[in-house]
């Protein structure tokens, strides 16, 4: 693959070349003073204009479909239309079996046609005629890569990759065609699009020089095409003016340039308004049939990062990761089946781990309003006929919102994932309709449906127990959180509204077109309610008021519901929102959990709401033709507001927390943000594992509120944060004022930015827990630079940091320093005798010092007693402070005050360290509990002292039962 990619590249680098030679002559061709023109030399002349025409061509429509839309720039910019493609699947199908449908790969039977590609399409057959073209029909559903064929195969054209037996590829949008009024002929339409093939001979109608020539109509469903002689007049003069699809169809009959071929791509419920006698071949595009295709997508989207290392190795491993999970028939299987999910999963995955902060800002609502805007951007519902769809504005998204959707809401109500074909046939079809509609809803199945609903490869997984037992096939949303997406949509838009607001609102409206008038807002008023009601309660003044009541408590019942689904009990403890997103692509590896479809959590659906409000996904929608106004998104912030701000009053575990904070980012709403923090003093997200997005989240959050606000505290620990998500969460830090970094995998190359952090004048930290992390006393000397400084930090932790006698006697250098120090935390590290006892004298002699924590260290019984000796400073005997020395559960021969804290770091860490080391000190401890017993005369003491060996034993055999601590982490 990398051999055809770089001599394509190649090969566009030598057309460029040329184009450049083929200037420079043409400059030259145009000099004052020519060469007198001899019969020769005005041949030779109008040849080379000829080819100068075809490379200027060329040249133009590389330009032209080498740009990508909007949504490709997420990937970061390094993508061509060459690198990032993947040949779908395409079948050559006989007359007769056309209309025939390939299943997903986990349901493909073998094959009746080899696959083919489009330069074979235009090869001649037996049943091809000398001195005509070739029509080819290439039809498939939405979603199965007809663009992007096209796209690809314009560029190969022009680069010389293929078709190279045509000299004139002439591409048509069929959508811009029938937005045409006046009638043109062919070569105005030509030269209406392309300006330098105004005059060119190729399109005369001379002779057969059309069978050079390649016409490509795109979406043929978007154009009315009527073959009926009497309907359509015949024409065979490219210069007669006649209306667009007049002169399309008599392209497909040969009646004009015969000898032109002609590709067609349309929509499988499209296909037969050609008739059969003007098509040479069928070809159906069937996406990616196998996991092989699939992977190459992947690979090609995934694996060209900005070209560093470490992003190039966690690319190959989603990958893997993803091809392991394709194999295994999974449900994102049948949905990669079509390229738009692959997209749509690439694109996901390049949220989730490659989330850049100096790229634009992106949500994972904006990606699926994208992912719906590239494949129904300015579709219509329409069967061939101009008429309308009446209430349904003609909106191909709006009708997938007021069906799929509507079904995707009510599995969300009553936790459902799976559908039957009888429920699919009562939610899509629904009650009876007018011969219009059913055929703009045959339409409809054929070529939507089968985008959304997949048939489900996971019964078991998916089925409620009720339905366990019943054989009937059952059908999921392509994608899980798609089904969310819809159903947020179908509420946002307020498509679930009572027959009292819908009544309401075509009242309010009708009001608002009438004006003053009041005898005219009487007679439109009368149609709605009886006369007899207006003397009663003058509703002529009274239902605009009504309306707006009626309109804000819907709204406010939005963001009930919003906040109520974003903390309902039930779905408490499960992975944060973003997890559950990323094992939905990547499966689960290992043990597979047991999933209940009754218990199934829809967390993503109150985000996608929120999402929904912002500006930018609105603008999107409103290309789809769903409308959603600003005094809704106005009216739903302001309660849901409230809301939020009543949830957060209770304590949430750290999964709901992510999910908030997810929300807020997804809403994009700065002011709305700030409010509902301004009620947050803490954050806790222990055991989250953190991302890189999920690190930009809470920064991109954070930073929203003014410099003033600040977190009493940041719990981060056990999230397996590294020095580079430490450079993302920058921004947060600085609104923090204690922060728990412990249990993570930071070295001491983290410490430099933790620093930074300390001698930033807009940071306030107050106190820093890095307990359990390697920073080694290169990172503890790193961290104590900051300390002449920083002059607010008052409680440092660096307990089981990897810090030895070096860094000790470093920080007892230090802390004369920092004056506001209060306590100090280096147990259960590699310090002597010697440095400890160094620490402790800094500390006595320290103004503000009053705990040190030395715990767990490798000192001996002398050393222990000389610390609790030199815990009382020299220069301040009388003043009764005392610095607090926490080095064993004994003091000589009493029992320490501070035995039980102690104990109880020791049982909440003891199995994330060395267990070998820390039976050791528990045996130290007892040896000195029995020495201390036996020295006591008076029988309390001694049940005293036995007490705390009580505890000691427990803390012993619950190492060896390797028993879970019961509390969650340490607070020092």
């Amino acid at each position: 693959m990398q051999q055809m990619m770089s001599s394509r590249h190649r090969t566009l680098s030598q057309l460029l070349t040329a184009w450049r030679m083929m200037d420079n002559s043409l400059h030259s061709a145009l000099s004052p003073q020519p060469p007198a023109p001899g019969p020769h030399l005005r041949t030779l002349c109008s040849t080379t204009s000829e080819a100068d025409t075809i490379q200027i061509h060329k040249r133009k429509l590389f330009l032209w479909f080498s740009h990508l839309p909007q949504e490709e720039k997420q990937f970061g910019g390094y993508f061509s239309p060459e690198t990032m493609h993947v040949d779908p699947l395409i079948v050559e199908r006989k007359a007769e079996e056309r209309a025939g449908r390939l299943s997903p790969p986990m349901q493909t039977q073998s094959l009746s046609s080899p696959s083919v590609s489009v330069e074979q399409l235009f090869e001649p057959t037996e049943a091809w005629t000398e001195g005509r073209g070739i029509n080819v029909l290439l039809y498939g559903a939405v979603g199965t890569g007809k663009s992007t064929v096209v796209r690809k195969l314009v560029l190969d054209w022009c680069s010389g990759a293929t078709l190279n037996h045509y000299k004139l590829l002439v591409p048509f949008s069929c959508e811009d065609l029938s937005q045409l009024s006046k009638v043109s002929s062919l070569r105005d339409l030509v030269s209406r699009k392309y300006l330098h093939l105004k005059k060119h001979p190729l399109l005369s109608g001379e002779g057969n020089l059309a069978k050079d020539v390649l016409f490509l109509f795109n979406g043929m469903e978007k154009m009315n095409l009527d073959f009926r002689i009497g309907s359509t007049e015949l024409c065979s003069d490219p210069s007669e003016a006649l209306p667009p699809d007049v002169v399309v169809v008599n392209l497909l009959r040969k009646y004009l340039l015969p000898e032109a071929s002609i590709l067609v791509t349309t929509r499988l419920s499209a296909m037969d308004r050609i008739p059969q006698k003007y098509v040479n071949r069928y070809a159906q595009i069937c996406g990616f049939n196998d996991p092989d295709r699939q992977r190459a997508y992947f690979t090609s989207r995934l694996l060209q990062q900005s070209g560093k290392a470490a992003r190039d190795h966690e690319a190959q491993a989603l990958i893997e990761l993803l091809y392991l999970n394709l194999q295994r028939e999974s449900q994102l299987a049948a949905a990669c089946f079509l390229p738009s999910y692959c997209w749509l999963t690439c694109a996901t995955l390049h949220f989730l781990h490659f989330t850049d902060a100096k790229a634009p800002i992106r949500t994972l609502t904006g990606i699926y309003t994208s992912f719906l805007r590239l494949n129904f951007g300015g579709e219509v519902l329409g069967t061939g006929t101009s008429v309308p769809i009446q209430g349904h504005n003609n909106s191909l998204m709006l009708y997938v919102i007021r069906t799929v959707g509507k079904m995707a809401f009510d599995g969300i109500t009553y936790k459902r994932t799976s559908f039957s074909e009888k429920e699919l046939e009562q939610w899509i079809g629904g009650k009876t309709k007018t011969d219009e509609e059913l055929r703009q809803l045959a339409m409809f199945q054929t070529d939507v449906l089968d985008f959304f609903l997949a048939p489900c490869v996971e019964s078991g997984k998916h089925l409620p127990k009720s339905l366990s037992e019943n054989d009937e096939r059952r059908y999921v949303f392509a994608v899980p959180a798609m089904q969310e997406y819809l159903a947020a949509l179908y509420v946002v838009l307020g498509e679930n509204k009572s027959a009292l607001e819908k009544l309401s609102k075509r009242v309010s409206v009708a009001i608002g077109q009438a004006g003053e008038d009041v005898n005219t807002l009487f007679t439109i008023l009368s149609k709605f309610i009886p006369l007899r009601i207006f003397a009663v309660f003058n509703l002529i003044k009274l239902f605009p008021k009504l309306y707006e009541k009626i309109s804000s408590h819907n709204k406010g019942s939005i963001a009930r519901t919003m906040a109520a689904e974003m903390f309902r009990t039930e779905d408490s403890y499960n992975e944060d929102v973003l997890d559950q997103v990323e094992q939905n692509l990547l499966g689960v590896h290992g043990p597979q959990p047991q999933q209940l479809s009754e218990s199934h959590p829809f967390e993503l659906y109150p985000i996608f709401m929120g999402g929904l409000l912002h500006y930018g996904n609105r603008v999107l929608l409103q290309i789809l033709g769903c409308s959603i106004q600003s005094t809704t998104v106005v009216q739903i912030t302001h309660a849901l507001r409230k809301h939020l701000v009543r949830e957060l009053n209770k304590p949430q575990p750290p999964e709901e927390v992510m999910d908030l904070l997810v929300l807020l980012y997804e809403f994009q709403n700065p002011r709305l943000t700030a409010e509902v923090l301004a009620s947050m003093r803490t954050i806790h997200l222990t055991n989250i594992r953190m991302t890189s997005l999920k690190c930009f989240i809470l920064s991109s959050v954070l930073s929203c509120t003014p410099a003033s606000y600040h977190l009493e505290e940041l719990d981060l620990s056990s999230c397996l944060l590294t020095q580079d998500l430490l450079k993302t969460l920058w921004p947060a830090f600085r609104h923090t004022h204690n922060l728990n970094l412990q249990f993570n995998s930071l070295g001491p190359e983290s410490c430099l930015i933790l620093r930074d952090l300390l001698l930033d004048s807009l940071s306030s930290m107050r106190s820093l827990q890095l307990c359990d992390n390697p920073l080694l006393d290169r990172g503890v000397c790193i961290l104590l630079e900051a300390l002449p400084e920083n002059q607010t930090l008052k409680h440092l932790s660096l307990m089981h940091t990897g810090m030895g006698d070096h860094g000790a006697l470093q920080l007892a250098d230090r802390l004369q320093q920092h004056v506001g120090l209060q306590e100090l935390n280096v147990a259960y590290n590699n310090i002597g005798d010697n440095a400890a006892l160094a620490l402790v004298d800094a500390c006595r002699e320290h103004p503000s010092i009053h705990t040190v924590h030395l715990y767990l260290n490798a000192l001996s019984d002398v050393g222990k007693k000389s610390l609790y000796v030199r815990g009382v400073p020299r220069n301040h005997v009388g003043s009764g402070r005392r610095v607090k020395v926490l080095a064993s559960v004994t003091e000589g021969s009493e029992i320490s005050e501070d035995w039980h804290p102690i104990l109880r770091v020791i049982r909440e860490n003891a199995r994330s360290w060395d267990r070998q080391r820390v039976q050791q000190q528990l045996e130290v401890f007892l040896r000195d509990l029995e020495w201390g017993r036996q020295q006591q005369q008076s029988l309390w003491k001694r049940l005293h002292f036995l007490r705390v060996e009580k505890g000691v034993r427990q803390t012993l055999r619950m190492l060896d039962r390797e028993v879970p601590p019961s509390s969650p982490g340490y607070s020092k």
